[in-house]
């Protein structure tokens, strides 16, 4: 009977582990998808000044199992841009590891690869602020989430 009773008791144990460690995190403070700029903000003081993307300006970034990918298009600009790498997020930050992209990025890897940038992470929106070296934000892009 004791036997049963420990058995029973380890099989709930085991059940309860795979339920939580199987269940799917938070959907609210997930990256994963595909996310389009919809702005810029630039920072002076407490003023803040958003512009909107110019006509025809395309950046694109997807996020998928840690990895993302990224491109942009600036019309009359005969060279695009990508880049490729991985990322993740905290409550508070977005940092981007960026491995390979065009020869423009490639040539801008040589001085910096890792990006970390505050993170204001709404359902269908996310912004990711850039710092100063003392904490203050200076800009940030603005994206909506299109799938």
């Amino acid at each position: 009977m004791r036997n049963a009773m420990k058995i029973a008791g380890l099989a709930i144990i085991l059940v309860l582990a795979a339920t939580v460690l199987s269940s799917k995190p938070s959907t609210m403070h997930s990256m994963q998808g595909v996310w389009e700029l919809q702005s810029f903000s630039n920072w002076n003081g407490d003023t803040i000044d958003t512009i909107a993307k110019a006509p025809g300006y395309r950046q694109v970034k997807i996020y998928y199992n840690g990895k993302i990918m990224w491109s942009r298009w600036v019309p009359g600009d005969k060279i695009g841009r990508f880049g490729y790498g991985s990322y993740k997020i905290t409550d508070k930050e977005l940092i981007e590891t960026i491995e390979y992209g065009d020869f423009e990025m490639m040539q801008a890897l040589d001085t910096m690869r890792v990006f970390t940038f505050e993170l204001d992470l709404q359902e269908d929106t996310y912004s990711q602020i850039t710092l100063d070296l003392e904490g203050n934000p200076t800009s940030s892009e603005n994206y909506i989430r299109i799938d």
